[in-house]
């Protein structure tokens, strides 16, 4: 009998892995519900490359993992979870395949490889069968063709290719280079080694080359994910039958859709996966710009959360301290004239005459094949067109236009290629005015040059290249480069972030809140994923900078000072404002009057508080080759890399430096608990269904991946949560997280109307200080919840206090008060102060309860974690 398919109330995102089988995932399902979850959120899980520690690079969309265990592993696993109550929700990844080493675990690239155009296969990949002779470039050469040839590396060998469906025993001439190893064309086997090179249907050349003539869209530069045709329906069903299934058998819930701005028409393909789920949940991973909004059309309840995470972020960040930060970032950087906006459209310019040029020489090549088909179009040059193009990609401030062909640009789509065509004009000579002009109409998808040439295969074409090269400009020029440039706070500079915004206010964040209940109900909030550049707590950390920038002024020139003597001449300021912002994010917490940190008892000493230093130099040295300033991927500067982990190294050895930020530590560990604890509860209590990375429920301090993927010790998490449900005080800053996130969770599973129910609302709550946040989740207008959280607790510790400030608590019913989730106290409805709301945490979580003329003080903090029962 198939399953009730469930919408989520809250997912726990489960990074699946070598370290994270399904059968590691199943003896997490009790720790799982009892959190309070209700859907397990399941990273892909489809056959990845070997090696793959992410699951991202598929290899075979027809086959559930071996390594994570299979299909009956996944059925187990999804048993194991209903039998306790909780759903699937799946990753899919519906853009790109990998090109695997050997190529041959990708059965449908082998085919191609073997066969060029006239494979089965040839229609599933974006390759530009015009160019390259009709060869698809593999750029995996160490050296060029030539040098490769003459030094023997390249080796004809005949292998058993695993799968071959002539059966075990047969075998197929390969062309081998090392690892690598490629199919060779029928009847070219007993031709000269250099003759059968270049007769091959794929055409072997040195890496440096894919970024110049690579023939085949790829995922943003990474020559190793190969672009997948879904806009074709054969395709689409053919990668997507497994899926379909799991969800049409009641094994998965929802489906989370990687990187739709990838594909030719994302509206297209959610229609299409709609139609075949009979409309599951779905949200797509979709970086929205500023107050950019999903397409109406789109049939998904909404985005994975990064728009809630980042604002949720400045939300407890202190305007205050941007002038400080700023001078820090000046005296170690030096000055930047044109501020994140002018590192940014340098870092775009960078990415598209370097690491993206063959998409925007492909982009260009049809575009002039566009203009010369068409006599009144034949005179812009394609010079003209490449720069016209070049500039209005620097210009773009999203990630794309949404243009159909045959479809009138909806009007945000008009005004974001006409603003970015703005932009563009002002660094184009006024020569090229007439053809921006016409690259502009053409992108638009509008009538241009002879009177009815609008409707033709390669303008359509051309509307969505241009989206796609868009897309993958503004990944790698902004959140891949200028984001690890600019370090003003570098807890900002994060997936889908404005940190230019730097602070936001508690109006702009209710607004923002009152229209996603109104407009994406059912959407991901998020904290952490898998994708995010630093962990929610490290960010909170980082937030506190705000808080004293003058303090942390003094601190960083108190650590400069000490480690002088160590610091080599060739680390520059961009290492260094990273290195200390990324010790001072990671430090483990202080306790706030007390002993302890993280989840430990006694009281480690500094150094036992700084993260560990490989981690740091891990961090250090991919944020730095991602900034591609001093050193980058492609070429990297090991004497540079040397100093500066040297430096890392040095310093979490320095008694002094340790000594400096174990001091700021202690200075600040009411703040770090009032940003960790506020973040989070907003974050689980805010409009969309919650999400909680693994590890994040309690106070888990993470760096970019490969380090937020590292294994969760679920058993110590499990006894820890046991102890607070039977009662034990939350004695460290995680107890208390993990306090914070179990509670919301459980409520919000016991009272799901008042979160993702048709009737769920967000109200304000009135509160007469800004370092306040409160907001109640009502359900068909009554108030059930109430939400409250400390921000910017630097500000109210140097007022001395909540002093005389107040909070209008909403009736929830007659003569009914508000129960504490978090410490036991009932409040009465009306002005209730602050102080005594927020006596023992920074933060409460309030649903209906007895009604008290007073509030009452319950002895210890945290006394209930069991399920909030709302009136």
């Amino acid at each position: 009998m198939t399953r009730t398919r469930e919408t989520p109330v809250s997912t726990y995102r489960l990074q699946l892995g070598p370290d994270l089988t399904f059968d590691d995932a199943a003896r997490q399902v009790d720790y799982l519900a009892a959190l309070g979850a209700t859907h397990l959120y399941l990273s892909p899980v489809l056959q990845a490359a070997p090696g793959s520690t992410h699951g991202y690079d598929v290899v075979d969309h027809a086959r559930v993992s071996a390594e994570l265990g299979g299909r009956a592993g996944l059925e187990a696993l999804a048993g194991r979870a209903h039998e306790a109550g909780l759903g699937i929700v799946l990753d899919v990844v519906p853009n790109h395949m990998a090109v695997p080493t050997p190529a041959w675990h990708n059965r449908a690239l082998w085919s191609v490889l073997a066969q060029g155009a006239s494979s089965p296969y040839a229609s599933w990949f974006d390759v530009d069968w015009t160019a390259g002779e009709g060869a698809v470039l593999m750029p995996v050469l160490g050296m060029r063709l030539g040098d490769a040839l003459a030094a023997g590396e390249l080796v004809l060998d005949e292998i058993e290719v695993p799968g071959d469906e002539r059966g075990p025993g047969a075998t197929t001439a390969v062309l081998r280079y090392y690892d690598h190893v490629f199919p060779v064309r029928e009847g070219t086997q007993d031709l000269p080694l250099a003759e059968l090179v270049e007769r091959q249907h794929y055409r072997l050349a040195y890496w440096r080359v894919g970024d110049e003539e690579l023939n085949y869209r790829r995922f943003f530069d990474v020559g190793t994910l190969v672009a997948l045709r879904v806009e074709d329906e054969a395709v689409f069903e053919a990668t997507h039958a497994l899926v379909l299934d799991l969800v049409r058998t009641g094994i998965v819930d929802g489906l989370r859709i990687d990187h739709p701005d990838g594909l030719a028409d994302p509206a297209q393909y959610l229609e299409r996966l709609a139609d075949r789920t009979d409309h599951a949940w779905v949200v797509v991973e979709k970086i929205l710009a500023g107050d950019e909004q999903l397409p109406s059309d789109w049939a998904t309840v909404g985005t994975t959360g990064y728009d809630v995470a980042w604002r949720l972020q400045q939300l407890f960040v202190d305007a205050g301290g941007r002038a400080g930060l700023d001078g820090v970032m000046t005296r170690l950087v030096g000055p930047s004239v044109d501020g994140l906006a002018g590192v940014v459209e340098d870092a775009k310019r960078e990415v598209v005459e370097g690491p993206l040029y063959a998409e925007v020489h492909r982009l260009t090549d049809l575009a002039a094949a566009v203009c010369h088909d068409d006599p009144r179009l034949r005179d812009h040059t394609w010079r003209g067109l490449h720069q016209c193009l070049r500039e209005l990609l620097v210009a773009f401030d999203r990630y794309r236009a949404y243009v159909e062909p045959g479809v009138a640009p909806r009007h945000e789509a008009v005004r974001a290629v006409h603003d970015a065509a703005d932009r563009a004009r002002a660094r184009l000579d006024a020569q090229r005015g007439e053809t921006l002009d016409v690259v502009v109409d053409l992108v638009l998808g509008r009538e241009v040059g002879s009177a009815g040439r609008r409707r033709e295969p390669r303008r359509d074409e051309l509307v969505v290249r241009f989206q796609q090269v868009c897309g993958a400009v503004t990944a790698k020029g902004v959140e891949d480069t200028a984001f690890y440039r600019w370090t003003e706070l570098s807890s900002l500079c994060e997936v889908g972030g404005e940190p230019d915004h730097f602070s936001l206010g508690l109006h702009d964040w209710h607004a923002f809140a009152q229209r996603c209940s109104r407009l994406s109900p059912l959407a991901l909030t998020a904290g952490s994923t898998h994708d995010t550049k630093r962990g929610e707590d490290t960010r909170a950390a980082l937030g506190v900078l705000s808080e004293d920038a003058t303090g942390w002024a003094a601190l960083v020139g108190e650590v400069r000072a000490a480690s002088a003597s160590y610091r080599s001449a060739l680390v520059d300021g961009l290492a260094e404002n990273l290195l200390w912002q990324t010790v001072a994010g990671t430090w483990l917490p202080h306790p706030a009057g007390g002993t302890g940190s993280g989840g430990e008892t006694g009281a480690p000493g500094p150094g036992q508080r700084a993260v560990d230093p490989e981690r740091l130099v891990d961090y250090l040295r991919k944020a730095l080759r991602e900034a591609k300033v001093a050193t980058s991927w492609t070429a990297p500067d090991d004497a540079y890399e040397q100093a500066v982990s040297e430096l890392a190294r040095r310093a979490l050895a320095d008694p002094s430096v340790l000594a400096a930020f174990d001091a700021w530590s202690r200075d600040h560990a009411e703040e770090l608990r009032a940003a960790s604890l506020g973040i989070k509860l907003a974050q689980l209590t805010a409009p969309g269904v919650a999400d909680v990375y693994q590890g994040s429920e309690t106070y888990c301090p993470t760096l970019v991946d490969p380090d937020n993927r590292r294994p969760v010790a679920v058993d110590v998490l499990g006894d820890r949560l046991q102890r607070l449900d039977e009662g034990a005080g939350a004695r460290t800053l995680a107890d208390e997280k993990l306090l914070v996130t179990t509670s919301a969770l459980r409520l919000r599973r016991s009272a799901p109307e008042a979160f993702v129910g048709p009737d769920a609302g967000y109200v304000p709550v009135a509160v007469s200080s800004p370092c306040a946040l409160a907001f109640t989740r009502t359900a068909a207008g009554v108030p059930r919840v109430v939400t409250i959280a400390t921000r910017l607790h630097g500000t109210v510790r140097r007022l001395g206090g909540w002093r005389d400030h107040v909070v209008a608590l909403p009736s929830p019913g007659p003569s009914v008060g508000w129960h504490d989730l978090l410490t036991g106290r009932d409040h009465p409805a009306g002005t209730v102060a602050l102080a005594d709301l927020l006596a023992d945490l920074p933060v409460a979580l309030l649903v209906p309860g007895p009604a008290a003329a007073t509030s009452t003080t319950s002895a210890t903090t945290g006394p209930s974690t069991a399920e909030g029962t709302v009136a």
